[in-house]
């Protein structure tokens, strides 16, 4: 081994240590990122090189060590695990918020339609005791107009419900296209990299990253070629690869609810996900309205039918109570004079038809389909809670589990810097030493 090969290996060390070095620096700056994964610089001693040409001498070289690449700590498993988990918990994130809005929407306070339509009984009952009593027929017609006003309110915030659901589709597709078609300019980009390089684990951690944006938004599937590059399908057609990025969109429908489109064909709706979550929370938020629509068009009828068999002080036949089109929110009291109110029967009792409200209140049982629906609301918003914290636990594990194989470790990476350190005055020496070996032969009479 002559000097010159002692030169050549320790300053192939120094350049092999010194980027690791470099990669470590880069670990510790990187601490706590989230679309980062943790990268290891690999070290390996060069290839040697000889001849066996029979017209000279045979020759070896010490090559000492060389860099042959840049890799990343990850693992493709987890990777998809904690992805899925992250699907599931942003789902349930979503829908929690909505059906949590519906149950606000229907107000079961003093003045939502429970209590308002008990109050409303009672004052019938009440003006049955003294029927000529001004003040309690005021009282009624008071009564129902909180009735009618309590329907108007759950209904208006159940569409509301809808409209803001549909708000935050849209938000989330203008996301979702965007992550889609970086994801694209990421694939082609990772079709050129060289492997084993920082520029290819960069564009890997990107890439990692798109797809986490994509996947919380919408259930999708991910494949990975070789290269890195990442092919997204949803509902079986191919949303982003290396050649294109597709284009989601959003239409309310005349009911609120909503159709999601993809280039502007019509697929299923997100089952998973944000968007899952808000398509969930609109349905859920018709089917109550829905409910609620055919309760008030029903409390109508009902009450209509009781007061039209009535009469009036004037011995007039009662008109409509209420009215009504096919809608909570259309409901309305149809008389304004306490003059109108039907308060006898037909066989005259001066208070038999105000009595008789209570036949009427329990064949219509609409404050038990109210109760009802209430409960089941709740029932829901607790089920849904129960998931979320299990999808926010799985969540916690897979990420966790993740962030063991990829993630920076502050400790691990100070005994590494301290390895490589040392390493690296190692090599300094071996340097030093190949200098003096000259120096000295150079020195020689």
């Amino acid at each position: 081994m002559s000097a010159s090969d002692i030169f050549l290996i320790g300053s192939s060390g120094l350049r092999a240590y010194q980027s690791q070095l470099a990669t470590i620096s880069q670990n510790i700056s990187n601490v706590g990122s989230t679309n980062y994964t943790r990268r290891t610089t690999t070290i390996s001693e060069s290839v040697l090189s000889g001849s066996s040409n029979a017209l000279y001498k045979q020759t070896v070289n010490f090559g000492g060590a060389v860099v042959t690449g840049i890799s990343r700590a990850s693992d493709d498993y987890l990777s998809a695990r904690a992805r899925q988990t992250g699907t599931d918990l942003s789902y349930a994130n979503s829908y929690l918020g909505w059906v949590n809005n519906i149950e606000s929407a229907l107000n079961d306070d003093e003045t939502g339609i429970g209590t308002t339509l008990t109050n409303f009984y009672s004052s019938v009952d009440q003006l049955a005791a003294n029927p000529s009593d001004s003040s309690l027929r005021t009282s009624m017609l008071y009564q129902l107009e909180q009735v009618t006003s309590a329907f108007k309110t759950s209904a208006s915030d159940l569409e509301s419900v809808m409209d803001q659901s549909y708000a935050s589709v849209e938000s989330e597709i203008g996301l979702l296209n965007n992550a889609l078609s970086a994801l694209q300019d990421i694939n082609k980009s990772l079709t050129l990299a060289t492997s084993n390089t920082a520029n290819q684990a960069q564009l890997l951690d990107s890439r990692d990253a798109l797809l986490r944006t994509i996947s919380e938004k919408l259930n999708v599937s991910i494949n990975l070629a070789e290269n890195g590059t990442a092919t997204v399908t949803y509902d079986g057609t191919v949303i982003a690869n290396t050649s294109s990025a597709s284009t989601f969109s959003v239409a309310q429908n005349s009911d609120k609810t909503m159709t999601l489109s993809l280039d502007g064909t019509e697929v299923a709706d997100p089952a998973n996900g944000t968007m899952g979550g808000d398509f969930a929370g609109s349905t859920t938020a018709r089917e109550r309205l829905d409910t609620l629509d055919e309760m008030a068009v029903q409390l109508a009828s009902d009450l209509n039918t009781w007061h039209q068999q009535g009469y009036t002080d004037g011995g007039s036949a009662g008109g409509a109570l209420l009215s009504v089109g096919t809608t909570a929110s259309s409901l309305s009291v149809a008389i304004t004079s306490t003059a109108d109110i039907a308060v006898a029967s037909s066989d005259g009792t001066v208070n038999g038809n105000l009595v008789n409200i209570g036949t009427v209140r329990e064949a219509s049982d609409i404050e038990s389909r109210w109760t009802e629906l209430v409960t089941a609301q709740g029932n829901l918003v607790s089920t849904i809670s129960d998931k979320q914290s299990l999808a926010e636990n799985r969540d916690e594990i897979a990420r966790n589990a993740l962030e063991e194989v990829s993630g920076v470790n502050l400790d691990v990476e100070a005994a590494d810097l301290l390895r490589v350190q040392q390493a690296y005055q190692a090599c300094a020496r071996v340097v030093q030493a190949a200098k003096d070996i000259i120096d000295s032969i150079l020195n020689l009479n």
